[in-house]
């Protein structure tokens, strides 16, 4: 099974780790293009103090949660939870990730991976529903956890 998985899904994932740790990525794929974005949006969470709903506090701990909540806000909870819940991923495109998500978070995004907005919102759609997904393996957002220690768990599984 980790043959194939650990490919694209370990890029995916590694690019996630690199980029939610404020990593360049001029050259960045779907993965540190969402790390990146992961890392934009818990450092605004963390200024703010969270955007509201359960642990706002906490939210700059593990930005998924924070994610989760904003396209919930714009009415893309469907999707979201779809992604989480262990059936199929629902689908979304670039022009709803780009309405849910701080305009801020997604140009500072684009700009780390050396893409426009609208390109960085469209890529973010075609990878976030299998990124949530590999990331919820429970059908749950991981509680307590950074999104470095969830990635990290992940890696080590894909590497079994």
């Amino acid at each position: 099974m980790a043959g194939n998985d650990l490919g694209g899904l370990g890029s995916l994932l590694g690019g996630l780790l690199k980029g939610g740790q404020g990593g360049q990525g001029g050259s960045a794929g779907a993965g540190g293009l969402l790390g990146s974005l992961l890392g934009q949006l818990g450092q605004l969470s963390g200024k703010s103090g969270g955007n509201g709903g359960n642990g706002a506090a906490g939210g700059a701990g593990n930005p998924l949660e924070g994610l989760l909540g904003m396209l919930t806000k714009s009415g893309l909870t469907e999707q979201a939870n779809s992604w989480v819940g262990t059936g199929e991923n629902k689908p979304v495109t670039g022009e709803q990730i780009a309405q849910a998500l701080p305009d801020e978070a997604l140009a500072q995004a684009a700009q780390d991976a050396g893409v426009t907005p609208q390109e960085a919102a469209d890529r973010l759609a075609g990878s976030l529903p299998e990124a949530v997904d590999k990331l919820t393996p429970e059908g749950q957002v991981p509680q307590g956890e950074s999104l470095q220690d969830v990635i990290s768990k992940q890696l080590g599984k894909l590497a079994q």
